[in-house]
């Protein structure tokens, strides 16, 4: 079973819910943080990594004797990643996707690859979770490269609860396909509403089941609800605006552990989402 935990929007409380959702597991569980951007699980599951293993692509290389500046890698590469100019190729490896293709095209052979480094993955071990978090290198836009490799080393074995990245591109769809189930965590604001919309369209168009979690209730209004009911959209918890939330946040500390009376609340929340992939 992988508990997909996403949001449409960033700051809307998507990694506190996969945390302690996954903490009240009652089995061991793997935790998956695929927001390799800006990875934070780790501060409230903190422990030394067990180990760490690169993320590389094959980056294509230029034989200068052998290239005649012909140009047809730089008119089949579709992202720009390869341009020619007065007949010398130049190679943006920033922009590079690793599809080999300008390698099978070049009529010369004078195109070769080499592994780059573009990110990391790490393990964790903390009390009955398995925590694997990818890094993706700071000024690089290749992050479906990274969630995949973390995503790679999920344990079929145990239930697996995947914190995606906030929005709805690229790397939100990586983290999301093959999911069983999707947790979509929203706030009841016009941004919450506009941004849920949206994660609502994507995992729809992926066909995932899922079910909404809205967070931070009582700072704003009922329209995340009228569009829930009227999409006949299941809210699976709801969770008050707390203080105390944000400065058990701001510490580093699992909720269900800084004020337990919000156990019982991830506890049913995980009892529903086991219930509706049973079903």
């Amino acid at each position: 079973m992988v508990i997909a935990v996403a949001s449409g929007k960033g700051g809307t409380g998507k990694t506190t819910i996969a945390a302690n959702l996954a903490w009240v597991a009652e089995k061991p569980v793997q935790l998956l943080d695929c927001d390799v951007e800006e990875p934070n699980v780790h501060l409230f599951l903190n422990g030394p990594p067990e180990n760490e293993t690169f993320v590389t692509l094959p980056i294509p290389q230029i034989d200068a004797e052998r290239c005649n500046g012909c140009g047809e890698c730089s008119r089949f590469c579709s992202f720009n990643a390869i341009a020619v100019v007065k007949g010398t190729p130049l190679i943006f490896p920033e922009l590079c996707h690793a599809c080999g293709g300008c390698a099978r095209v070049c009529p010369q052979g004078a195109i070769s690859e080499k592994e780059e480094r573009i990110g990391a993955v790490q393990e964790r071990r903390v009390g009955g979770i398995h925590l694997v978090t990818g890094l993706l290198t700071v000024g690089l836009s290749l992050a479906p490269p990274v969630v995949r490799a973390v995503k790679a080393r999920s344990d079929q074995d145990m239930p697996v609860v995947l914190d995606a990245p906030p929005g709805t591109g690229c790397p939100v769809v990586a983290a999301l396909q093959g999911a069983d189930f999707a947790l979509l965590v929203t706030e009841p604001t016009p941004f919450g509403l506009h941004d849920l919309r949206l994660a609502v369209e994507l995992v729809r168009k992926l066909e995932i089941p899922f079910a909404v979690v809205v967070n931070r209730v009582g700072i704003g209004d009922e329209r995340v609800h009228r569009f829930c009911s009227d999409e006949g959209i299941p809210i699976f918890s709801e969770f008050p605006d707390d203080r105390r939330v944000a400065e058990a946040y701001s510490r580093g500390k699992l909720l269900v552990e800084a004020l337990p009376h919000w156990r019982p609340l991830f506890v049913d929340l995980w009892k529903k989402i086991e219930a509706a992939t049973r079903s």
